[in-house]
């Protein structure tokens, strides 16, 4: 888990944007750990592809080398891919995710870092959402109401990741991989990727991303983007739930008037909400990260919030 503190680091770095489409917050937190390692983006036009937007968070681990430099790069070498260019969208996110891990590998100090991250992507283009995953962080929605998962988390006792991780030779121990890593994929992790004969997908921890696609309709609120910071402290519905609950609230500004909760508000209290009282607790002591993107479709904002809190969370697929 990393050295903890004897006193968490609270100070929040918060961010926000806006275009017709999105109002985006975000914001991370150290918290317990003794360094900060998580990073993100939110870019709501791609500089080779200004209609598509594009956010992802990467949690790293055993330092921060190689998440700030897949924060940096990834979506740069997925635009720039041929599949991309053809409209392949899902291929060009995977072969994207796999060109930079060789790019890092291929770099004569990158692939000295004991160190790896997860990312959770999302891309968005011509209405359709493709969310790519590679770890243990993740992606909600909030679809009329209810708590929608973009992506599946990567542990290593899941039945198929397991399969992978023993068939290259590797093991599962306190479900986690040779008994050190709690995830089975990742940017990253060079240790467990040197077997020259096996393939990409084949490696004890794998770089390749699961995609998923949805198309957007009017129905589709806000996403919430996360490492798994928030996701072992709180669920899925737990998440949205806690997002419209804010959103139904108002602050009251310099000039005395009553105002919505900006988006990157709601990310700094999920953070703290989320917080280990103290580093006894295990869960809500790890670095926290949160993107919030709520989805305008070319609305007000205060249309949006309005909307959201006429339609309350219901029953979600946890």
């Amino acid at each position: 888990m990393g050295l903890i503190l004897s006193e968490p680091v609270t100070t929040k770095l918060s961010a926000c944007c806006r275009s017709s489409n999105y109002r985006v917050g975000s914001s991370c937190m150290q918290g317990w750990r003794n360094k900060m390692e998580d990073c993100h983006v939110h870019i709501l036009s791609l500089p080779d592809d200004p209609e598509t937007a594009f956010f992802a968070v990467y949690d790293g681990h055993g330092g921060d080398a190689i998440s700030q430099y897949a924060g940096k790069h990834l979506h740069e070498y997925i635009v720039k891919r041929s599949e991309y260019k053809s409209g392949d969208i899902p291929k060009a996110l995977q072969e994207g995710f796999l060109e930079l891990d060789k790019v890092m590998l291929d770099d004569t100090v990158l692939r000295q870092e004991h160190a790896g991250t997860t990312v959770i992507a999302i891309l968005i283009k011509n209405n359709v959402l493709y969310c790519a995953n590679a770890g243990d962080s993740r992606a909600v929605a909030c679809v009329n109401g209810e708590a929608i998962p973009l992506s599946r988390d990567h542990k290593p006792n899941l039945k198929d990741e397991r399969d992978r991780i023993e068939a290259a030779g590797g093991w599962v121990e306190f479900n986690r991989v040779n008994g050190h890593l709690a995830l089975s994929r990742a940017l990253g992790d060079f240790l467990f990727k040197r077997d020259r004969n096996k393939l990409p997908h084949e490696q004890i921890v794998s770089a390749v991303p699961e995609i998923q696609s949805y198309e957007l309709t009017e129905d589709w609120e806000f996403l919430v983007l996360a490492c798994d910071g928030i996701w072992d402290v709180m669920t899925n519905k737990e998440v949205v739930q806690f997002v419209k609950s804010r959103l139904s609230q108002t602050k009251r500004g310099s000039d005395n008037a009553e105002t919505s909760i900006d988006p990157e508000e709601i990310c700094e209290e999920l953070m703290q909400h989320c917080l280990a009282p103290n580093a006894l607790m295990g869960t809500g002591c790890d670095n926290m990260t949160v993107i919030l993107v709520c989805l305008l479709h070319n609305k007000p904002y205060s249309y949006f919030v309005s909307r959201c809190q006429q339609k309350p969370c219901i029953n979600s697929q946890l």
